[in-house]
């Protein structure tokens, strides 16, 4: 019996469904976390024996929910006799526009998804007492099994596990919600307030990842920044110190900040070695006048201090950023701000995209909308900036040694991502055991600026075997 799992945006989302799909292996499921396309080959026996397909999607713009939409009726498509559950974010908020699409559909609202982990059992007994169920009566049991699910108190931080089936690097969701309310965002609305994993049960989980051997883990959640620990009330500044104090080796990963969460505290902490040198810092825009319009906490200048803080403390930090453009109201001196903020911080990366308007966000009706046409010409701007940004910042490291996780992957070329999160090709290797060793590499070139990309920055080689 084989179990597809599709996952769309956030990192929350890839560590959910990686924990869902290990409960299924455990069961004894074929489970496919290969992405679906349109010019996907399935096998006849692929299509029989798919019985559920999970989709866990995301709502942070409607791009997003139009993809998650566009790949559940792929899966309604090419699987047939199955099932197609649909959790996360989107289904949270427009559980009945979902359902809509199709009979064959389950909403496991994404609050509850955690009875993901109690589907597998569920599923065994129910196809074990049953010699032949139809995919309507397989729709209708699995249907109440969710709606019971739906109204039980929800238990965000279930989902863990210490295999990762698709990724080289470990991760631990800490934090889940935000008590901010900025004016565009939907994940508030989906997520709910903050709430936080307690601190021994984190460090207990990261002791069973460097236990298993893992050499990183990345700690994340919806807002790192409003991390509190319910039984000790530790911050994120003290729980990484927690976690340092109480672990051998196994080197952390920060998801992302908010710049003002970048304080001396926290910089004290993560001067450690086995703090990676890469932060991705939450800052949507460096005019004071749309940051206040977002209801974001912070100022331009704080998102410069952070920045400069962090170089300070770590040698030459891959150092990342967001960036919205088009937001109601959004004049070109407010964009020319965005623009001169980015380069005096000199960001490695931008991740730059347009607003997209969100029903029940204040912005929703702010005015005036900016034209998607002007938009996009400023997501341009900010992503030519950036590609030269990270070319020159790979460049820096060429002839230079790094350490490096090589990635699990099926290609005849073996892949890696550095300390500082440069995606590169390791030369004349092509054992694809050695997913999850970490190395030490040689960085030997960076790729073309056209070419610049997650999948492949550059080209390295193998100097040493770590552990």
């Amino acid at each position: 019996m084989i179990v597809h799992f599709e996952t769309l945006g956030c990192k929350l989302n890839q560590i959910e469904s990686e924990s869902a799909s290990r409960s299924f292996s455990d069961a004894g499921f074929d489970c496919s976390m290969a992405p679906l396309t349109a010019g996907t080959v399935l096998n006849e026996q692929q299509i029989q024996d798919t019985l559920l397909c999970i989709i866990n999607t995301c709502t942070v713009t409607s791009k997003a929910e139009q993809k998650a939409r566009r790949i559940i009726r792929l899966l309604l498509e090419r699987f047939p006799n199955s099932c197609v559950l649909v959790t996360g974010c989107y289904a949270e908020l427009d559980q009945e526009l979902i359902q809509q699409i199709s009979p064959r559909i389950v909403v496991l609202k994404g609050t509850h998804k955690d009875e993901l982990s109690e589907l597998p059992l569920f599923l065994l007994d129910l196809c074990k007492n049953t010699a032949t169920i139809t995919p309507e009566e397989l729709v209708a049991k699995i249907r109440v099994k969710c709606i019971q699910a739906n109204e039980k108190l929800p238990q965000p931080f279930k989902l863990s596990t210490d295999t990762f089936l698709q990724h080289s690097r470990s991760s631990i969701k800490i934090q889940d919600g935000c008590n901010n309310r900025c004016s565009y965002c939907r994940i508030c609305l989906a997520r709910g307030k903050s709430i936080s994993l307690e601190a021994e049960e984190v460090l207990h989980r990261i002791q069973q990842l460097e236990e298993q051997h893992h050499k990183e883990v990345v700690i994340t959640g919806v807002n790192l920044s409003q991390y509190k620990a319910p039984d000790t009330h530790m911050d994120i500044a003290q729980l990484l110190q927690y976690i340092l104090d109480n672990t051998k080796s196994i080197a952390i990963r920060i998801s992302s900040l908010y710049p003002e969460r970048v304080d001396s505290a926290l910089c004290k902490v993560i001067e450690n070695k086995r703090i990676r040198p890469h932060f991705h810092l939450s800052v949507q825009s460096g005019s004071d006048t749309i940051l206040k319009a977002m209801n974001r906490p912070y100022e331009a200048q704080q998102i410069i201090d952070a920045v400069d803080r962090l170089r300070q403390v770590k040698e030459n930090p891959f150092i990342a950023c967001d960036i919205i453009t088009g937001f109601p109201g959004e004049t070109p001196e407010d964009f020319q701000h965005t623009l001169t903020m980015c380069k005096r911080c000199n960001f490695t990366w931008i991740h730059a995209f347009p607003f997209s308007p969100r029903p029940g966000t204040k912005a929703y009706t702010m005015k005036p909308q900016i034209p998607q046409s002007l938009s996009g010409e400023r997501v341009k701007a900010l992503t030519e900036l950036a590609l030269h940004n990270k070319k020159e910042y790979i460049q820096q490291f060429i002839g230079k040694e790094v350490t490096a996780i090589i990635e699990k992957r099926h290609t005849i070329a073996l892949k890696a991502v550095t300390e500082n999160f440069l995606h590169v090709q390791l030369k004349g290797k092509t054992n694809s055991s050695l997913g999850g060793t970490e190395v030490v590499v040689r960085i030997l070139e960076a790729q073309d600026l056209q070419h610049l990309s997650e999948d492949k920055e550059g080209v390295a080689e193998i100097v040493s075997f770590l552990g």
